[in-house]
């Protein structure tokens, strides 16, 4: 179900905004989501710490509601510590997302299944570059 569940992600999605994205380029969340922009994903970053500035020639948005204003979000895209995944859910049932991603390390399962009681389909644990590399 997994599997199938990344291919429809991957395929249905065209905007991700990446909670936590940093203006850092060593860093992973910066290598992640420059691979899927350079794959034909719209980034939308989403950092407080970021708020206003430009990173990967886009505005980066202090928080999920705000983001979701101006653009359609298709992938929630996490890179938080697992105790930070709560209030992201919360903002992206919110802002009725379809689908919400924790990246590798993350898991917070009570989150997940909030999310999912409102109707986000989960990823938690798993790279979305990597796993877009497998499934093209």
């Amino acid at each position: 179900m997994e599997l199938a569940l990344i291919a429809e992600i991957l395929s249905k999605s065209k905007t991700i905004a990446v909670v936590g994205l940093s203006s850092k380029t060593s860093r992973p969340s910066h290598g992640v989501a420059a691979y899927m922009q350079a794959h034909g994903y719209r980034i939308i970053p989403v950092n407080p710490r970021e708020a206003g500035n430009i990173i990967l020639g886009e505005y980066c948005y202090p928080d999920l509601i705000t983001a979701a204003a101006e653009h359609r979000i298709d992938i929630v895209d996490c890179f938080r510590n697992a105790a930070d995944i709560p209030p992201i859910v919360v903002e992206a049932i919110q802002i009725a997302a379809p689908y919400l991603w924790m990246q590798s390390g993350i898991v917070n399962a009570e989150a997940a299944a909030r999310a999912e009681a409102a109707g986000i389909k989960v990823v938690m644990d798993k790279c979305i570059k990597i796993e877009h590399l497998y499934h093209q």
